[in-house]
């Protein structure tokens, strides 16, 4: 098996199939095996004065890292990929590598809460001064910009309450002013929103979740494209922020299904929400593909596909009404996190973690995340659900 002359020309499927993948080096054994060590040792002297050997020590990695950062960097059209132990540490990292002392940077405020928990902690402490702005704000942006900013950080859609932000009016904006644009691109991977062609210098995704798949795995990717990369690597490199060899065996597995997983999960959750739409308990969907969402346009300029997760604002019910909705469902889990085969649900609040915009949706904020049931049945369940809702009046 030689492999593609042209590699870039093939679909994401096959890309994703092939990608990391070099047979030839393992004996022919399909997959990159899991190797496990710190040590690695030198030949000769000259080679170990030189550091001449593609792999020099267990935390600059390994022929099953290397494989998941080729692989990776590749589907995001970026200059290299790095590994970390969780999506949280993706952000720690790549922020790490942007930002000094006396540093400025803005963010949206619709921004995964540990993100501001750690812009507005370590980061203060650290002397980096954050500024939230509204996600919808655009090339507007360019009002908030001061001469010591040097990191926008844009997360689309919004954690949660899923505003849609214009990520290439944002970028345009801040490379005119020489700052460094971080996206967590989470919801949609590359597969849905190519970031690098986007505009993004730095994005961010937790493996944790799509790539992944099965809810039994932490993992947290960083890209960069050429103008960021060295000071990505440097930064990481110095940091040794690590993942296991056991969770990049198993990302790389889940890697070679992920399209196929995450177009069903897309495809579930569009006809899950708008099932729920049309439910009388429902006073609106928060989902960017539906054409009644403020950002849809920008959903359909710049993304390729939805993923299954998604929000609903329910007419008002009380705490009893709600825990007997939720209580009593068969199906829909109660947990954080998301991207695995179950489906999820969760209420929230986004209230007390916003600064500059208001979240007041006049109603109960659930999250779904639609796995890979029956969609029939998972209606069925969530049908009987509001039947309890009602009757616990």
């Amino acid at each position: 098996m030689a492999g593609p002359s042209n590699p870039k020309s093939l679909a994401d499927r096959t890309r994703l199939v092939l990608g990391g993948r070099k047979p030839a080096d393992q004996f022919g054994f399909v997959n990159t095996p899991i190797y496990r060590g710190s040590t690695v040792l030198y030949p000769t002297y000259d080679e170990l004065k030189a550091r001449r050997q593609p792999y020099v020590y267990g935390t600059r990695g390994t022929p099953t890292t290397r494989a998941l950062e080729e692989a990776w960097a590749d589907i995001s059209g970026a200059a290299g990929a790095v590994l970390v132990p969780s999506g949280l540490a993706a952000i720690v990292v790549a922020l790490q590598a942007c930002l000094k002392a006396g540093d400025h940077m803005l963010v949206t405020d619709s921004v995964y809460r540990p993100t501001r928990e750690y812009s507005n902690t370590i980061l203060k402490r650290f002397g980096v001064e954050t500024t939230y702005y509204d996600p919808v704000i655009g090339a507007g942006i360019a009002d908030l910009m001061r001469p010591n900013t040097k990191v926008v950080f844009t997360e689309a859609p919004g954690s949660q309450s899923f505003e849609m932000q214009d990520i290439p009016a944002i970028a345009e904006v801040a490379h005119a002013r020489d700052a460094i644009v971080v996206m967590d691109n989470t919801w949609a991977t590359p597969l849905y929103f190519p970031p690098h062609e986007r505009g993004v210098d730095i994005a961010i995704e937790a493996g944790t979740k799509y790539l992944g798949g099965h809810s039994d795995l932490l993992m947290g990717m960083v890209t960069a494209n050429e103008r960021c990369w060295k000071m990505l690597r440097d930064t990481y490199d110095l940091m040794a922020i690590v993942p296991g060899p056991e969770d990049c065996f198993l990302a790389l597995r889940g890697l070679r299904t992920m399209k196929l997983r995450l177009d069903e999960a897309g495809r579930q959750g569009r006809a899950m929400a708008d099932w729920l739409a049309a439910r009388p308990e429902v006073k609106t969907v928060l989902h960017p593909a539906m054409p009644h969402h403020p950002g849809h346009d920008i959903w359909k300029r710049d993304f390729k596909g939805a993923s299954g997760l998604f929000s609903v604002i329910l007419h008002p019910v009380s705490e009893q009404q709600l825990a007997a909705f939720l209580d009593g469902l068969e199906l829909f889990g109660m947990g954080y996190s998301w991207g695995g085969y179950e489906s999820l649900v969760v209420p929230f609040d986004c209230s007390p973690y916003r600064s500059v915009t208001t979240w007041n949706p006049g109603g109960t904020a659930l999250r779904f995340q639609i796995g890979l049931e029956d969609v029939a049945d998972l209606q069925a369940d969530l049908a009987a659900g509001f039947e309890r809702m009602k009757a616990s009046v």
